[in-house]
């Protein structure tokens, strides 16, 4: 088990070409490999997002899908954890698709996969958004361990919704990943503020890698990716480009915040009541 871990986002702007795309990300995991990264995470549909057709055109199934395949090549030539972002995944028997995050080890193996819970349905900046026209919600929380720190996975409009953060938290989660593709109206004012809001309630390390600039349907994500510690510190964040951003967390940091500002701990659960359903 290591006291520090050292993690790398990658930021893109994808494009309409799934194979551009692949071949873009594989430079950029190259290049957060090289910075001694143990921990690389790619953006949310890092391979193709924008209008149903496109999001249609580029889903796979985890079994013989070409990003996939591509994954598992740069997690083992690498030697690196790869939180592949999400990509847009096909299941056999299932009618709609999946948001899902996979997970490659350093032998080039899937250790986990997380299928995003919360489908982006919202009305914002001029802009529809009908994530469920596609896709299908993940049923379950997912976790991976990485050189002995316990890692939580979510995707994008999870940052919404605290209670999934906290039950990875008190499921003892050090870091939670966001794979992300943000979109530009709404992150100016939400996204930073979620991401350490996020940290500081769990008093853990948010991983969020994001993509920017505009997409297929001439929608936008506003970038910014950013690596925050448990004191909601912006350790990194990345400029308006693509790139990588790099930071090395240190369990001893994460371990100091909870003795001197123990709210995990000083939790009552006996006293929480969840209420009925609206």
């Amino acid at each position: 088990m290591s006291d520090r871990l050292r993690v790398a986002c990658v930021q893109l702007n994808a494009v309409p070409s799934k194979a551009d795309n692949i071949e873009r990300a594989e430079r950029l995991v190259a290049k957060a490999a090289a910075t001694g990264a143990d921990l690389v995470l790619l953006p949310e549909k890092w391979t193709g997002i924008g209008p149903p057709e496109l999001i249609r055109s580029v889903a796979e199934s985890l079994d013989d899908g070409e990003a996939t395949a591509a994954m598992h090549r740069w997690a083992g030539s690498h030697g690196i954890t790869l939180v592949g972002g999400s990509i847009v995944e096909r299941r056999e028997g299932h009618e709609k698709l999946s948001n899902t995050s996979v997970v490659i080890d350093p032998e080039g193996e899937i250790a986990a996969v997380y299928r995003k819970i919360h489908l982006f349905d919202v009305e914002v900046g001029g802009h529809v958004y009908r994530e469920s026209e596609t896709e299908e919600p993940g049923d379950r929380p997912a976790t991976i361990e990485v050189e002995g720190w316990k890692v939580g996975l979510t995707i994008c409009y999870d940052l919404r919704f605290p209670e999934l953060y906290r039950i990875l938290a008190v499921d003892g989660c050090e870091i939670v990943t966001v794979p992300a593709a943000f979109t530009l109206y709404t992150g100016k004012d939400h996204w930073e503020v979620l991401l350490r809001a996020r940290a500081i309630e769990n008093q853990c390390y948010v991983v969020a890698a994001n993509q920017w600039g505009s997409y297929a349907d001439g929608k936008a994500a506003y970038g910014r990716s950013m690596i925050v510690d448990p004191w909601g510190v912006v350790l990194a964040q990345a400029p308006d480009e693509d790139g990588v951003i790099v930071a090395e967390l240190v369990r001893p940091r994460l371990q100091d915040v909870r003795r001197r500002l123990p709210s995990l701990a000083n939790r009552q659960p006996a006293a929480y009541q969840w209420p009925a359903e609206v």
